[in-house]
């Protein structure tokens, strides 16, 4: 199965990975160009919306001691410590009132760079009957790649929004890699165009692009 045999299913849910600030540029672990998804993902979220399908909304919710900081030890610097604005959602993402939003990595003594390490999203998911996901968001090799990479362990569909991540890349190359091996484990890339298409057969539709 190919991107092109994307198609319109009830049983669809979209999730998006850590579009905080600290994220961003001007963030204290900012993705180059993490911005930049904001605008496609909106988009996404608006489709969804008015088709009444479900939107996950992923974010680090970090104490202020947790082990992945530099000062306990681990590789990054302070970031999305809880209520900080840095943990903030970017200013210019929207979230529907109804989206479910998972706060992820709450302890300091334990990582997660998945959106379903230590939360309830895999049960959310089930819960809404949701067996397909779409995934974007920041960053390509790491939140992303954990999430998408336990989705596809968990049996669920996985496509991969390739217009709507950014990476890290400490390495350069990291994000090449990552998208790799997420196509490797069963994750199907995916564009907006494609999936506006295949909306637009139901009646749902962009503000933008109505006529």
């Amino acid at each position: 199965m190919g991107q092109e045999d994307f198609r319109f299913e009830r049983a669809t849910g979209l999730v998006i990975v850590d579009v905080q600030k600290d994220f961003c540029p001007g963030g204290t672990l900012a993705v180059r160009d993490g911005d930049k998804v904001v605008p496609v993902i909106n988009q996404y979220i608006e489709l969804f919306d008015k088709a009444y399908l479900p939107v996950f909304v992923t974010r680090d919710w970090h104490p202020e001691d947790h082990m992945s900081f530099r000062v306990k030890g681990g590789p990054w610097p302070p970031h999305c410590i809880q209520e900080s604005e840095g943990a903030e959602f970017h200013p210019d993402l929207f979230v529907p009132e109804n989206a479910l939003i998972i706060s992820k990595a709450l302890r300091p003594d334990a990582d997660a760079y998945s959106g379903f390490e230590g939360t309830n999203l895999e049960l959310d998911l089930r819960r809404e009957k949701v067996c397909r996901l779409l995934v974007g968001g920041l960053a390509t090799d790491y939140c992303v790649k954990n999430t998408v990479l336990d989705a596809r362990r968990l049996g669920f569909e996985v496509y991969l929004l390739m217009d709507a991540i950014r990476g890290v890349d400490v390495k350069e190359g990291d994000s090449e890699k990552a998208v790799e091996e997420m196509k490797r484990q069963g994750a199907l890339p995916l564009t907006l165009e494609q999936v506006q298409a295949e909306f637009e057969k139901f009646g749902y539709s962009l503000n933008h692009h109505r006529h």
